[in-house]
């Protein structure tokens, strides 16, 4: 007599699981699914008049050149000066609102109503002179994509007019820190960025 209840409790217990499984999977199922958390933008500080110290190189696909190169900004002026690994002046470039003038090492002098025209015959490749100053600080003009963002906010790709910006390091490991080391590519032309120091200007 004691025979049948002693069968059926097993298969009672096996529905009972079955059922609170069922009942836990429905749960998961309806739960909200939680977005892997993005970092928010760091404040990016632009600084309108500075000294960078470095190295450059740079290629077209075919040619390359590099050297050391010296930038002085400010909001009117530019001085951009390459150097080669032995620290000699290959070339100056100044541009201010009246136009540009390259110096090369020869002595030979060009001028032109922009930097734009004379960039290429310093760094090989045409590159967009008014969006270098943002590029190399890490704080990218608003039209511009910034595609990617490391841990602290800081931008690690930028997509600005056709032209990839990766910052590959920066300085130190404030959220405001300056690039370090950057890559500026678009198809076959690239530059290829160390900064070795910053100096704001007043």
């Amino acid at each position: 007599m004691n025979r049948a209840p002693q069968l059926r409790a097993p298969a009672l217990r096996r529905r009972s699981l079955l059922a609170g499984t069922a009942a836990a999977l429905a749960l998961a199922a309806c739960a909200p699914i939680v977005p892997r958390e993005t970092p928010s933008a760091a404040l990016r500080p632009l600084m309108p008049a500075f000294l960078l110290d470095g190295r450059l190189s740079a290629t077209d696909g075919r040619q390359a050149a590099s050297g050391r190169v010296e930038w002085e900004h400010a909001p009117q002026t530019d001085r951009l000066t390459l150097l080669s690994p032995l620290g000699q002046i290959v070339a100056r470039l100044d541009s201010d609102p009246a136009g540009a003038r390259l110096l090369s090492a020869d002595g030979t002098r060009r001028d032109a109503p922009s930097a734009d025209a004379l960039l290429p015959e310093v760094l090989g490749i045409e590159v967009p002179s008014a969006r270098l100053p943002r590029w190399v600080q890490g704080a990218p003009d608003a039209g511009a994509q910034i595609r990617e963002r490391d841990a602290l906010g800081r931008p690690q790709l930028v997509i600005d007019q056709g032209w990839r910006i990766d910052y590959l390091a920066y300085a130190d490991d404030r959220s405001d820190a300056l690039p370090a080391r950057l890559d500026i590519s678009r198809g076959e032309a690239r530059i290829r960025l160390i900064i070795d120091s910053w100096t704001a200007l007043p």
